[in-house]
C-alpha cells in the first residue's frame, strides 16, 4: 500500500511504516517539487534563479514558465503517473521543462541526448512513455528527425516537444505549447492536479550491465529530502551560486544542483560543455560558491595550466569523484571527493573536513537514516572493519526496486532488504566518524567520463559483425575520461582485424550510443579463464593496461 494519489503500476514504492518513520525522523521534505518552486517564486520574485550562456531567467520567470507549459501538457491529453521522455541538454528550457512537468505529475525518464535506437526504443517500451522532449541543436545530430521516426513506432506517444529549433508537422514547438495557456488558466488547470510527496518525481537511470539502462522511481518527498541534506552537508545556503557544466537530467545535475537551488532560493548556472577558460571566467564572474563535477571534466581542471589568472575566492566546494586533492593543489580551493548512485545513497565530506576524509575518502552518507554495510561479495557477511567488501545500502532514498525488473530485484537485495551496490569498499575512521574508501566495481561497467555501460549489450552487438569470432569488452584507464572500452576480437579464420573505425561505424548502424563504441581495437586467438574455466576480464584488463603503460614509455 501506498500515499501516492497516482500510483504506477510497477514501481516499488516505500512501505507505509517506514515513511511514517522517515516523517516522524524528518527525513521527509513534506512539499512536491512543483510548490518548492511556487514558493521560492513567491518569496523571491526578482531573484535570478538560472543563467546560461544566452539567457537569465527569475524565479518568478520560471514558475510562470513551468506553470504554463505544466498546463499545456495536461491540456494536451497527459495525465499525471504519465511518463515523458526527455533528449534535451543543460540549458534553461530542460529546467523548465522538468518543473513543468513535476507539477503536472508528468514523470521524465531521464534519458540522455546522446541515446540512439537501441537504447530510446526500449525506454519507450519500458516506460509506456506518452510524451517526449527533445531539444534540436544540442550537437549536429539529427535528434528530431531520430525522434519523429521512433514516434512513428510507438502510437501511445501522443506529444513530442521541440525545444530551440522548428516543430516539424506531428510534433509541438515548447514555446508555441506554452504559449498556448495564460498564467491565470494554468493556474487553475494545476490546482485540478494535486500531487503527493509519495508520488513518483522522475524516472532515473542506472548503466547497469544488463544493456539498456535500468529505471529506478525516485518520489518528490524522499528526493527533495536528499538533495536538502546534500545541501546541508556541503554548506549550501541561500548566497548559492552554483555552475553545473554536466547534462542536467542526470541524477547529479539535479540532487546536487537544480534542488538545492529552488529549495535555498539560490542560483544555478548551466554550461552546455566544459571549456577550462570559460569554465573558471564564469566562476569568477559570477562569484560562483559550489561546482559538482566529473569525468574528463576533473582532467581538464588539472590540466589547465592557466587557473591563476582567474578569481576563484568565491568557491566554498568543489565536488568530485576522485582527484580531490590534486585540484585542491592545483585551484587554490576546497574540494572534496564523493559517491553517489542513482539507486540512493550520496556521501561526501563537509569542506572543513580533515584532507584524510576529503581526499583519503568519499566521506560518509549525507543522512543520518542510511545504512551501510559492507558484505563479502556474494555473500551476506559482514568484512571486518577496514577490508574490502560490497557496498550495501538501506534508507529514506535507496530504491526499493528497479521497474517492472522482478528478475533483477530478487538478487539486487540482500534479506534484509540492503540494495548491492556492486561497489567495493572500505571503511576508514576520521576522527569519529566512520567514512569509505571506494577500491572498484564488481559489476564489468565501464564509466566513461561519469556515463555508465555495460560491456555485455556492446559485445552482443559486435559478434553481430559478419567477420568477427567472438568479442569481450573491458575497461581501459584513460587521462581524461577516466576510463574507455576496449575490445579483444576473435575474427573469423583468414579475416584480418576490424579498425575501431570500421567497428564503429558497424555498431553505429546497430543503433549504439556513440559514447559506448570502443575505441581501442586488440586481436587475441583466445581469451583466458580463470583457474574455474571462467572469462578472467581482469586479466585482459592487465593486458592492454601494461600495454599503453608500454606505449606511452616508448
Amino acid at each position: 500500500m501506498t500515499d501516492a494519489l497516482f500510483p504506477i503500476e510497477g514501481v516499488s514504492y516505500p512501505t507505509r511504516a517506514d515513511v511514517a518513520r522517515y516523517r516522524k525522523a524528518c527525513a521527509r521534505v513534506e512539499v512536491t517539487a512543483g510548490d518548492v518552486l511556487r514558493a521560492t517564486a513567491m518569496r523571491l520574485p526578482e531573484k535570478i534563479a538560472l543563467i546560461s550562456e544566452d539567457r537569465r531567467m527569475t524565479y518568478a520567470e520560471l514558475d510562470s514558465a513551468s506553470e504554463r507549459l505544466g498546463a499545456a501538457l495536461i491540456e494536451s491529453g497527459l495525465c499525471p503517473g504519465d511518463r515523458a521522455l526527455f533528449q534535451m541538454g543543460t540549458v534553461i528550457e530542460t529546467a523548465v521543462a522538468l518543473f513543468a512537468c513535476f507539477k503536472a505529475g508528468i514523470v521524465p525518464v531521464c534519458s540522455l541526448p546522446q541515446y540512439r535506437g537501441i537504447e530510446m526504443r526500449e525506454l519507450a517500451r519500458q516506460s509506456e512513455a506518452k510524451a517526449w522532449f527533445v531539444q534540436a541543436d544540442h550537437s549536429a545530430f539529427d535528434l528530431v528527425g531520430f525522434v519523429g521516426e521512433i514516434v512513428s513506432e510507438f502510437p501511445a506517444i501522443r506529444l513530442a516537444v521541440v525545444a530551440r529549433g522548428l516543430a516539424p508537422a506531428g510534433m509541438r514547438g515548447y514555446d508555441e505549447l506554452m504559449g498556448s495557456q495564460t498564467l491565470k488558466d494554468a493556474r487553475k488547470i494545476l490546482a485540478k492536479q494535486s500531487v503527493s510527496i509519495e508520488d513518483v518525481l522522475t524516472f532515473q537511470l542506472s548503466g547497469g550491465t544488463t544493456g539498456t539502462p535500468k529505471i529506478i522511481p525516485r518520489f518528490h518527498g524522499e528526493y527533495l529530502t536528499q538533495s536538502l541534506n546534500w545541501a546541508r552537508r556541503t554548506a549550501m545556503d541561500a548566497d548559492l551560486v552554483a555552475l553545473y557544466a554536466l547534462p542536467l537530467i542526470h541524477n547529479a545535475g539535479q540532487i546536487a544542483s537544480l534542488f538545492p537551488a529552488a529549495l535555498l532560493g539560490g542560483t544555478l548556472i548551466l554550461l552546455q560543455r566544459m571549456d577550462p577558460a570559460s569554465f573558471f571566467d564564469w566562476i569568477a564572474r559570477q562569484r560562483v560558491t559550489h561546482v559538482v563535477s566529473i569525468g574528463p571534466a576533473v582532467a581538464q581542471m588539472i590540466e589547465y595550466a592557466d587557473v591563476g589568472s582567474h578569481d576563484l575566492s568565491s568557491m566554498k566546494l568543489l565536488s568530485v569523484f576522485n582527484r580531490a586533492d590534486l585540484l585542491d593543489q592545483h585551484l587554490k580551493v576546497p574540494c572534496a571527493n564523493i559517491y553517489g548512485i542513482t539507486e540512493g545513497v550520496l556521501m561526501t565530506s563537509e569542506p572543513d573536513a580533515p584532507p584524510e576524509a576529503r581526499f583519503g575518502t568519499v566521506g560518509r552518507p549525507v543522512s543520518d537514516l542510511d545504512e551501510v554495510c559492507v558484505l563479502t561479495p556474494g555473500l551476506e557477511r559482514e568484512v571486518p572493519f577496514g577490508e574490502i567488501g560490497e557496498l550495501c545500502i538501506k534508507g529514506p532514498s535507496t530504491t526499493r526496486g528497479y521497474f517492472r525488473l522482478p528478475d533483477v530485484n530478487r538478487t539486487s537485495f540482500t534479506e534484509d532488504g540492503f540494495f548491492r551496490t556492486g561497489d567495493l569498499v572500505k571503511q576508514q575512521r576520521v576522527d569519529e566518524n566512520v567514512c569509505y574508501v571506494f577500491v572498484g566495481r564488481i559489476k564489468d561497467n565501464i564509466d566513461r567520463g561519469g556515463e555508465k555501460f555495460g560491456v555485455e549489450e556492446v559485445e552482443t552487438l559486435i559478434v553481430r559483425h559478419p567477420l568477427v569470432t567472438d568479442a569481450k569488452v573491458v575497461a581501459m584507464p584513460d587521462k581524461v575520461y577516466g576510463e574507455k572500452a576496449c575490445v579483444f576480437l576473435i575474427m573469423k579464420p583468414g579475416k584480418s582485424i576490424l579498425t575501431v573505425d570500421e567497428l564503429g561505424a558497424f555498431l553505429i548502424a546497430q543503433g549504439l550510443a556513440k559514447f559506448k563504441l570502443p575505441e581501442r581495437i586488440e586481436g587475441i586467438d583466445v581469451f583466458p579463464t580463470t583457474r574455474v574455466g571462467k572469462l578472467d576480464r581482469a586479466a585482459l584488463r592487465e593486458m592492454v593496461t601494461g600495454k599503453l603503460i608500454e606505449e606511452e614509455r616508448s
